[in-house]
Order: C-alpha cells, then structure tokens, then sequence
C-alpha cells in the first residue's frame, strides 16, 4: 500500500482532495477520437460537475483535479491524496468503479456522487460516502463527512437546491487548452415529460436557473483566464424557461460586444426553438452556432406514446430547417425501438435526416434508464430485461445506446428492431449521403449574423485543424476524398461564410464514418445471437400490454 508521509511533503492544508472525472471506457459516439486528432484536442468536453464540486469545498482543502479522458491517473496522484472524489454518468460507471478500487487500495478516502450514482448507489457501495442528488444541496454534510471520515455516509439531497447560490466553477484546476470546448451551465431541469429521459428525474420538471449575472461571472472568469473560443451550455434544455433565456441573451449581447466577441456558443435546445422567431434571433446575434435536438422519431405515434408532446406541436422537417437557416447547425437526436413505431421507421427516419439536411444524427436504440418512468412501466409489464451496472454494456467496445440499447422485451421481433437501426445507419453514414447533407446544410447555413472574431492564435490553429482535416478526409481517406473536395468547393462557391462548417462536419466524420461501421458490426453480432438462439428456444412473442401515455 502506498504510504503517505503529510509531514515530509509539507503539507499546509487540512486536507488533500483529488478529484477524478473516469474515462469513457470503449468506442462510444461521443469519443471523437479521430475528430480530436484532426483538430488538436485530446477530449471534447470539461469536467464542469467535478469543477463545481471544488467550488463547494472550503479553502482549506487543497484541491487537485484529474481527467483520465484527457491525463494518466498515477499511483502517484492517488498516493497524494488523503480523499478521492469520483463519479459520472451511467458510460463511466466502469472506469468510476475502477477509480474507487484503486483509490481504496491506496489507503484514500472515497466520495462518489453525480448521476450514475443518485440513480444506481447500490452499484457504488465501496465508497465511503455516496452523494444522491445535487452537491449544492448537501454541501455541509458532505464537508463534515470529509471531516469526520464518515465511513458509510449517504448523503441525500432533500430538495432541489437554488442554483442561485452555486458557486463559480474552480475553472482554474482544469487544463482547458486540451478539450474541444468549456463547459457553462445556465440552468438544471427541464419541463417537457418524455418518457425514456433521465433529466426529470434528477434535475426536476421545473427549470431552475441562474441569474444573468451569476453566468457573466463564470464567463469574466473564463475570459480573465486567457480563454477564447467554443463555449457549451451545457444544460438539459437551454430554453426550457424561455423568459430566462432571453434575459440572459440580452445581457449576454453587450457583454460580448465589449470585449470584442470572444466566445461563440452550442447548447441542447427543445424542437420548439424553431416556433420563436425573438428568441431565435437572439441566440444568432449571441454567436450560438449548433445545438443538439432530441427529434427521436419523426413518427408522431411513437412520440404521442413516449410523451415527447413538444415535437408533436410543429411540422419536424420544417423546424429543422429553420433552425439551420439561422446559421445554427443541428445534431440531432434519434431513437430507434419505440413500442408504437411502425415496420417503416427506417425510411421515415432516413427521410427526415435527408430532408432537414441534419448532417451530424446520433442515432441509438431505445434504452430504459435507471429511475426513468420508462423503466418503471417496463418493469410493471414484465419486459425489462438489462441490468444498469457496467455488466449491461458488455465488452468496453460497447460503450454506450448506440449497441447497448434494447435492454427491454420488445413488442416487434427485436431482429427486426435491430435490422431497421442497421439500415438507419449504414444510409446516413455514407459517404454520398453524409457530405450530400453537408452541401446542402453549407447553403441554407446563414452565417451573416455572427460576430465572433477568433484571435490570431486561434486563426492559426484553426488553420493548422484545417490542413491535418485536408490530409485526413482529403487525401488518405480515399472513401471521402472526392467528396470532401466537392463539399468545400461548393461551399467556397454559394456560401464562403459556411465553409468552416463544411470542414467541421468532414472532421466530424472522420469519427463517425468508422463508428457506424463498428455499429453495424456489433448489430451483426447481436443478430446472429438471436438467431442462433430461437430454435433453441422455440420462443413466440407473446402479446405484451398496450403502450401507455404517461402524463397528462
């Protein structure tokens, strides 16, 4: 065991904190490795949840913070330590557990908390304390736990807490030249009811915000750092209250002007984004540049039946569209699995994608989360079949819904589940298909009204992102050479302002080019499973009960 020598080291502090954000173990969507290369970065977003817990502590902790997803984790680091502080989402539960049982090897004392665990604590019971629900909430217990070494401390949020009184995020502990982009968060919680989401379950139906002010603050202090560039809101649903986002748009406006428009944004934004005309302006003169959409499904069955009501109140295609058109590109989120969709969602689907021009789809297979009112109604019918701890997602190939989904007794044959989601993907990551949607997002992309101005040195490395891009999908990719070429020149042509975008989504697909092969490799495993299967079990699907609305 490593043995720590407080005295010989020096130390001035009550007590040492290590905080770990775990590695996103496998091939997930959401690695962007190959992407990460192109553009210089090691990983994409920041460790904010971590950043804010260091916040809450008091000064006389000395506090350090470590990302496995972009830095080693040694024996060493942990050795320093007196208190480990991990935790994640569900696709880092493997690598938090890991942490904890290096960590307790070592002689630390270990805090767990963040979703994965407010949802699953049972998974994390060799940590001494477990945080469930928001730190906020239950800072100074989690303060005396540290204090007193409470062995066997779980440490319950009673109330969602006022974010009004969060702290700014120790931004300072985090090497923020590596990642892709910063992290901010405007608000928690999210009114709509969809039925397979999370967020209202941890954050709560009404979304709680921060004051203008207090985000301005977090952005001063991003901006006396030296940074500059790509900032994410990284809230459930950035206008789930409207009448706050406006507001802080509206302050947002001057306080960018003054400092001559050094940052540009993305967030995650309801469909409904696309039926408000005042606030969609704002967000373009605020310099937002993408968001991500949960579409789900354009089936308006499946989506009445998952409550997802807020997509059901405008033409799908249509939004899209005009979201784009304000020089906001989308990602888009897509599901497949849905108890009411039909035996033609993959061509409604792929029809959907192609019409709205919405290049970057992450498309996955419905997946009933821990505490999800999802879980709870399969559970009551007798169909939830997958665990939630890391067993459920397999190999670390398989790292997330895109091949872990289905964890359910579905109503159609779940081959035929899994050979629509196939088709949905082999179409859409095509190359033609792909860099075809590219062209035709470039030219409706109305890029006139940002006013983000990158510094010299961002220039520069934007060129240097845009050579290594060039060589990898321009020359040594032969599948996307061509296409690659003809996208930028199209774009040079009808619209130069879009051009960038259009170098974006080729260094996106470095990515996503290779993980939709994998996914489909990994769903050709899971079908000959089922195959081989079946006539051993002589199974025949029995009638399940009725797909219920839940909500009003």
């Amino acid at each position: 065991m490593w043995q720590k020598n407080r005295a010989a080291a020096g130390a001035t502090r009550d007590c040492r904190v290590l905080l770990v954000h775990p590695p996103f173990l496998g091939r997930s969507f959401w690695n962007y490795q190959e992407t990460l290369k192109a553009v210089g970065r090691r990983y994409s977003n920041t460790p904010l949840g971590l950043a804010t817990v260091a916040a809450l502590l008091p000064e006389r902790f000395e506090v350090r913070l470590i990302d496995c997803n972009v830095e080693e984790l040694t024996d060493a680091d942990l050795g320093w330590a007196d208190v480990v502080g991990t935790g994640g989402m569900l696709s880092q539960q493997r690598g938090a557990r890991q942490v904890i049982a290096r960590a307790k090897r070592l002689g630390c004392f270990v805090v767990a908390g963040g979703p994965d665990v407010s949802t699953s604590p049972d998974i994390y019971a060799d940590a001494d304390v477990r945080v469930i629900g928001e730190a906020e909430a239950v800072q100074q217990e989690l303060i005396e736990a540290i204090d007193q070494r409470k062995s066997g401390a779980i440490l319950r949020a009673a109330a969602f807490p006022d974010i009004t009184r969060s702290p700014i995020p120790r931004f300072d502990l985090l090497r923020v030249e590596r990642y892709l982009h910063v992290g901010v968060q405007v608000t928690r919680g999210c009114p709509h009811r969809c039925e397979f989401c999370s967020v209202i379950e941890l954050n709560g139906r009404r979304p709680r915000s921060k004051t203008p002010a207090q985000v301005l603050a977090e952005l001063e202090a991003l901006y006396q750092m030296g940074y500059r560039g790509h900032v994410d809101f990284v809230d459930d649903n950035f206008i789930g209250d409207r009448r706050t986002a406006k507001a802080l748009l509206k302050a947002l406006l001057p306080w960018l002007e003054e400092r001559g428009q050094p940052f540009e944004f993305s967030s995650e934004v309801s469909l409904d984004l696309g039926a408000d005309d005042e606030l969609l302006d704002l967000m373009r003169r605020a310099n937002f540049f993408a968001v991500f959409v949960g579409v789900e499904t354009p089936d308006p069955e499946a989506l009445r039946a998952s409550n997802k009501q807020q997509n059901l109140r405008q033409d799908i295609v249509q939004s899209l569209v005009k979201i784009q058109r304000a020089g906001i590109f989308i990602n888009g989120g897509f599901i497949v699995g849905f108890d009411a969709e039909h035996e033609n969602v993959a061509d409604r689907m792929v029809g959907c994608i192609e019409d709205s021009a919405v290049t970057v789809c992450m498309v996955g297979l419905l997946y009933a989360l821990p505490g999800t009112q999802l879980a709870q109604r399969l559970a009551e019918e007798g169909r939830l079949e997958g665990l939630f701890d890391d067993t459920a997602l397999g190999s670390e190939d398989d790292a997330d819904q895109c091949t872990s989904g289905l964890n359910f007794r579905t109503l159609r044959p779940k081959s035929d589940t899994l050979m629509d989601y196939r088709d949905v993907i082999r179409r859409i990551y095509e190359p033609g298909a792909y860099f075809g949607r590219v062209r035709r997002l470039v030219r409706m992309l109305d890029r006139k009204g940002s006013r983000f101005r990158p510094r010299p040195r961002q220039i520069r490395a934007d060129l240097a992102s845009f050579l290594r891009i060039s060589l990898a999908a321009g020359w040594r990719n032969t599948a996307t050479r061509r296409d690659y070429w003809y996208s930028l020149l199209d774009a040079l042509v009808h619209n130069p302002r879009g051009a960038k975008a259009a170098v974006s989504m080729a260094a996106l697909y470095l990515h996503l080019g290779p993980f939709a092969e994998h996914v489909e490799s990994l769903v050709e495993q899971r079908l000959s499973a089922l195959a081989s299967e079946a006539p051993r079990s002589g199974h025949v699907r029995e009638p399940a009960p009725s797909p219920q609305v839940v909500g009003a």
